[in-house]
């Protein structure tokens, strides 16, 4: 799971989708199941390993999630795919002084719980919903100023994606075209 997959249903936000389940596969808690594919910066230590995926291997991508709409930026995007994964596999990640200046302590402590490299000890779905970050949100929210560094570097990093994927669309179509055509 990544941010392209969640959508607003409207303006309020209250409401999501998730979209794109193109390569999912149904999870069987009895079933032994590996995956060795996905965006490598969502991608859990397990998954990098090639070892047992289980519900907490979708906490683990919740947690980055959760890092990056509070701060904007990836706690593990390495300049390369394979830098990336190092990160991930050593859980090399830290709360940047500048960028989480002003976040709550309960909020870094519900990331510091999904963001752990072994796969028992993160937080399941339930113990998220329980997790006093997520109690009394109207409260809250009235209190909080609005993160308006982390709303604009969540953009830029958006558009960089975006703009990478059109960048490998348009190198695939011209690596095709080098293909002689049928008669």
């Amino acid at each position: 799971m990544d941010p392209e997959n969640i959508l607003c249903v409207n303006q309020t936000g209250h409401q999501i989708k998730i979209i794109d389940f193109g390569l999912a596969r149904r999870y069987k808690p009895r079933e032994k199941l590996k995956v060795n594919f996905g965006t490598p910066e969502f991608l859990a230590p397990e998954v990098v390993n090639y070892e047992f995926v289980s519900f907490p291997t979708d906490m683990w991508s919740v947690g980055v999630i959760i890092y990056m709409l509070l701060s904007g930026l990836s706690p593990f995007l390495g300049e390369t795919d394979a830098e990336t994964m190092n990160f991930i596999v050593n859980c090399s990640w830290d709360f940047d002084a500048d960028t989480f200046e002003g976040l709550s302590e309960e909020a870094k402590d519900f990331v510091s719980c999904l963001l752990v490299k072994e796969k028992s000890c993160r937080m399941s779905a339930t113990q998220c919903l329980k997790h006093e970050w997520l109690n009394n949100l109207p409260a809250k929210a009235s209190k909080s100023k609005v993160r308006l560094k982390s709303q604009l570097l969540l953009q830029k990093y958006m558009a960089q994606r975006k703009w990478k994927k059109h960048f490998y669309v348009v190198t695939a179509a011209n690596r095709l075209r080098k293909f002689p055509t049928c008669p």
